[in-house]
């Protein structure tokens, strides 16, 4: 791919802004047990239809399904068809801000209408960054469950292997609650993968992730390192349902790399800060959550 990001080119994906497409997809049983099993969920492998389905669970619903044809040499489906064509050959998931609305139960049959929110160019130390934001409402029969604005980053691929340019440290961070110590390995990484459809050959083909991408392994995705820290906030604060929840990704997590959640009060009353660290102490992922009723 030519990356022109001259600001004619990136002035001209402003025209993508406001485009929209509905998906449908439905919560079954069987996907609620392969997902526990895939993280090792502590709640158990009984999900009977009617039963609330665990709050960050629906992250893997709605995959994009196209033809293998239509997909680019990374395994996503090929720009242009939904997101817009940004110039810039690597693209990665950079967070979240979830609205929690209503349960999810399982059995319900779910639409999301999905639309361009933002194009937002800026200049990173790396080299130019293109922003996209997509605005996602979920909806079962009753009305929305979910509102989600999802921040996609596209940046160029000439990045040291360790997968970007150093960062300070960050600020000490005085956990209240600590998870056991995760692995996600080439197997978990897969199966994660393979629940929400997602083709991207970071996750699964070594040799691209190594050789053309330049990383130093496979790559965890970052939705799977969200949805661990979700299930700790759940195990940790008592079963607590949130209002709210936002994450950031700060660094790439690789396969085999030993980490941690951590989590702590927030500022505010009922506000929860937490964070992925690895052993070695380097933080991939923040985020903080409000509980329901705060």
């Amino acid at each position: 791919m030519t990356s022109d990001t001259t600001p004619a080119a990136l002035d001209a994906l402003q025209a993508w802004v406001g485009r929209s497409e509905t998906n449908a997809d439905a919560v079954t049983p069987q996907l609620a047990e392969r997902l526990s099993a895939t993280i090792e969920s502590s709640r158990g492998a009984a999900f009977a239809r009617g039963a609330e389905f665990p709050q960050m669970w629906y992250s893997v619903l709605f995959p994009r399904v196209v033809p293998r044809s239509q997909l680019g040499r990374d395994g996503h489906p090929a720009l242009g068809d939904f997101l817009p064509p940004v110039p810039l050959p690597k693209r990665m998931f950079a967070g979240k801000r979830i609205q929690f609305v209503a349960p999810i139960r399982i059995g319900d049959e779910l639409e999301r209408v999905s639309t361009i929110a933002s194009i937002t160019p800026k200049q990173g130390s790396s080299g130019p960054l293109v922003f996209v934001t997509v605005r996602h409402v979920v909806s079962n029969a009753a009305g929305a469950v979910v509102i989600e604005e999802q921040d996609v980053v596209y940046r160029d691929s000439t990045l040291a292997k360790d997968g970007g340019a150093a960062r300070p440290a960050a600020p000490a961070f005085e956990a209240l609650h600590r998870s056991d110590t995760i692995v996600a390995d080439a197997v978990m990484i897969f199966r994660y993968s393979a629940l929400c459809f997602n083709g991207h050959r970071i996750h699964y083909d070594q040799p691209y992730a190594t050789q053309v991408e330049g990383y130093p392994g496979l790559v965890v995705n970052g939705g799977l390192g969200a949805l661990c820290a979700a299930e700790h906030l759940h195990e940790a604060w008592g079963g607590v349902r949130l209002a709210r929840l936002t994450t950031r990704n700060t660094a790439p997590l690789f396969e085999g790399v030993p980490f941690r959640i951590e989590s702590r009060e927030g500022a505010e009353p009922g506000a929860i800060e937490f964070r992925v660290v690895t052993e070695a102490g380097k933080t991939t992922l923040q985020g903080s959550a409000t509980k329901e009723g705060a």
